[in-house]
């Protein structure tokens, strides 16, 4: 399928999907049930810079657990990967996000996409005090981003005041010395980095960069050492979509990441990045709408990994 098509594509299923009720806002975090349910947007950007985007595209949101994949980068630069693999494990779980649950083994986290798992991973950020650390999470937003961003203050202060359960969990890994920062920092600096603003295109062009081997597709400036790509893809590929995981994989197959805002970022390496936006859920704290977007996207253009008929954005064939 031709580039001039996409827009096309991308225009029919939101128009197709636009009257989904199914799902509900997340609730558990105050500021979250407020969003407006209706929202819904679509952005593709390739490995080229092209931008393509339908719907509610410049509405900010918080990203919340999709921030988990590029601190998790922060951390391998910050530490190597050998080193993050000692504090945070890289299995996929049927379990909630949420479960305060640690391998009996080696009592690492599963994963850096569940949040106890991000929570060891943000722990590792180095910075010499919390605003230091802060500054450096954001600067490395802005450079997947290609913009300044700043930290939602009422969702911060919303995610911190009814965040029991994760501090429990961090509780439990510094017992265990999974965590062995200050506790309340690193919490402070998990809860900011989740309240991150975004919106739909943002969450594209960051998806576009791990695509394009970390170099921002639309700034041209790297964003994170391309050596560790393939460990940011391989989790989000295994552990990404949390206990849909699996099910994901087979249908879609594509390296993606789900929030409790709405959002889900995928990745065609080599090819495009995809963003989605819309805040209704289904039971495990994907976007429903999301969801079927990806799923038809990927049917449509071949996206999956092992599709080997695959269409290529940018020249050729995916399959090359």
């Amino acid at each position: 399928m031709a580039q001039e098509n996409l827009e096309a594509v991308l225009n029919d299923l939101h128009c197709k999907y636009k009257s989904l009720q199914d799902g509900a806002v997340a609730k558990y975090i105050p500021e979250l049930a407020k969003v407006n349910p209706e929202l819904f947007s679509i952005c593709v950007v390739t490995v080229d810079g092209e931008v393509y985007q339908v719907g509610d595209d410049k509405q900010l949101f918080t990203i919340q657990s999709i921030s988990k994949v590029f601190a998790y980068g922060l951390a391998l630069e910050d530490h190597g990967r050998d080193y993050v693999l000692t504090r945070v494990g890289v299995e996929p779980t049927g379990d909630a996000f949420n479960a305060i649950i640690l391998d009996e083994q080696s009592n690492r986290p599963l994963n850096p996409m569940v949040n106890a798992g991000a929570i060891a991973t943000t722990s590792l950020i180095k910075g010499n005090g919390a605003t230091e650390r802060l500054n450096r999470m954001l600067n490395m937003f802005r450079g997947y981003i290609g913009h300044d961003v700043f930290v939602d203050i009422s969702v911060f202060t919303s995610e911190r005041s009814t965040g029991h359960r994760n501090r429990a969990m961090a509780h439990l890994m510094l017992n265990f010395g999974m965590i062995d920062r200050n506790i309340e920092e690193s919490l402070d600096l998990y809860f900011q980095q989740c309240a991150v603003m975004v919106n739909c295109q943002d969450l594209a062009v960051m998806a576009a960069t791990l695509a394009n081997k970390g170099i921002n597709p639309v700034t041209k400036e790297r964003a994170v050492n391309s050596s560790y790509i393939k460990d940011i893809l391989s989790v989000m590929y295994t552990c990404g979509m949390y206990n849909f995981a699996g099910e994901w994989a087979y249908k879609i197959g594509i390296p993606a990441k789900s929030g409790v805002c709405g959002g889900i970022i995928a990745i065609v390496p080599n090819q495009m990045g995809i963003g989605v936006f819309s805040p209704r859920l289904d039971a495990r704290g994907n976007s429903v709408r999301g969801v079927k977007v990806c799923e038809e996207l990927s049917q449509q253009l071949g996206l999956h990994l092992f599709e080997c008929s695959r269409n290529n954005f940018k020249s050729g064939d995916l399959c090359n």
